[in-house]
């Protein structure tokens, strides 16, 4: 009963109060077994995931509104259908085990409709499924952008994309070494030599996890670092570069890396990243937007803020916690930030703009002030032309490489200073 609870709470402060689920997570497990902490997550993400089939579930077997002092006992109607209609749960289990959460979270007063609801769908259960199968698992103004932005088709294969737990990316210390790790972690090797596994258990508990010889990262964003080029003896900064995966990367190439972000807290990770694997570069905490270096660099990598929506297979929440609002929002703090990074670039200088985001309105194709566009050529990129626009930017979606896992939706965009 402790796992449902735990999962209740986090699923209700992620869409109730708009809490990142990562936020939400580590609040409300903190005194769980790391069994039973996969167990919340999987179920919460899952949960968020089918989010509108969920709704459109209950909805369908509700005959009257709950009221508005028990409206969070969709929650447990949700999680119990999730377990019911996604995960296999045993049929006992998943009804009794909701029934308990009704009653332990005070909807003592709901815990019979949960208990009706629940045994009407597991009769019904096939027909349920093909009955909310088309139900949209998106916010209505995301994935109207999405359709704007990439088309209608398009959108809707990122929709189906986002619905299945995305593998897990590996990025190595030495390229050189991929068919060992490959063989050792029976992992798929990927064009530009991202691992791409599958493991049971942790991340800690892999090989060549404690002696640092990879370190996750999603194959998409292992890209825009390579749109820099030979980087080895050169000075570039990495701004915004928490947690750092793409700082080992360019620490790794050889170049000498200054990696800032404005926390501190989740620059901790990035040190400690960089002591596993026993890469070297400079930390700075510090606000990208007004940060001025002593001397320029020969390239800036920068990571723009931006909604994270082009990571929604790893982060589900983001699509109901982010607003059209905070895209506009985020759009002219990146044009701003921008900028600011331009000017800590020598002559000649390159820089690459990303987010990870499939927001049209993020994406950043015009140069700042002083700068040329730089388009990518395939040929710098093999295996990933599928992915270089005609205009040369960079943009992987979620619908990309569907047989292998899919991939995280990225934007990114090269210039070079006169």
């Amino acid at each position: 009963m402790t796992m449902r609870i735990a999962a209740f709470d986090i699923r209700r402060a992620v869409l109730d109060r708009k809490q990142p689920l990562d936020e939400a997570f580590a609040r409300f497990t903190r005194e769980l077994s790391p069994r039973d902490r996969a167990f919340v997550r999987a179920l919460v993400a899952l949960s968020l995931r089918r989010k509108g089939q969920l709704d459109a579930t209950i909805d369908a077997c509700l005959t009257h509104p709950l009221p508005a002092s028990a409206a969070a006992a969709r929650h447990v109607l949700a999680l119990g259908l999730t377990q019911v209609l996604f995960m296999g749960t045993a049929d006992h289990a998943a009804v009794s085990s909701s029934v308990d959460l009704a009653r332990a979270r005070g909807f003592e007063r709901q815990s019979g409709l949960v208990n009706a609801v629940l045994r009407r769908v597991l009769r019904e259960a096939e027909a349920f499924r093909q009955r909310t199968a088309t139900a949209r698992n998106l916010p209505d103004w995301l994935f109207a952008d999405w359709s704007a932005a990439h088309g209608a088709d398009t959108a809707a294969a990122i929709a189906d994309a986002l619905l299945d737990e995305p593998p897990l990316d590996l990025s190595l210390r030495n390229p050189a070494e991929a068919p060992l790790w490959a063989e050792r972690l029976d992992a798929t090797l990927l064009p530009g030599g991202t691992l791409r596994c599958r493991p049971a258990g942790a991340v800690e508990d892999l090989p060549g996890f404690a002696e640092g010889a990879w370190w996750v990262q999603d194959a998409a964003a292992a890209l825009p670092a390579r749109l820099l080029g030979d980087v080895a003896g050169k000075r570039v900064a990495d701004l915004c570069a928490a947690p750092g995966g793409k700082t080992l990367q360019l620490a790794a190439a050889g170049a000498r890396v200054t990696a800032l972000d404005r926390s501190a807290p989740r620059l901790s990770r990035l040190r400690d990243n960089l002591a596993r694997t026993g890469l070297t570069a400079e930390i700075v905490a510090a606000d990208a937007a007004v940060w001025t270096p002593e001397a320029p660099f020969d390239a800036v990598l920068l990571d723009a803020p931006c909604s994270a929506t082009g990571t929604l297979r790893r982060h589900p929440d983001a699509a109901w916690i982010k607003t059209p609002a905070d895209v506009a929002a985020l759009h002219a703090a990146q044009r701003t930030i921008l900028e600011s990074a331009a000017r800590l670039l020598a002559p000649g200088g390159v820089l690459v703009y990303c987010v990870c985001s499939l927001q049209a309105a993020e994406e950043a194709a015009a140069p700042p002030p002083g700068f040329a566009a730089d388009p990518v050529r395939p040929d710098e990129l093999p295996g990933w032309e599928f992915a270089l626009r005609a205009d040369g930017c960079l943009r992987t979606l979620p619908c990309h490489l569907p047989e292998q896992g899919g991939l995280d939706g990225f934007f990114a965009a090269r210039f070079r200073r006169g």
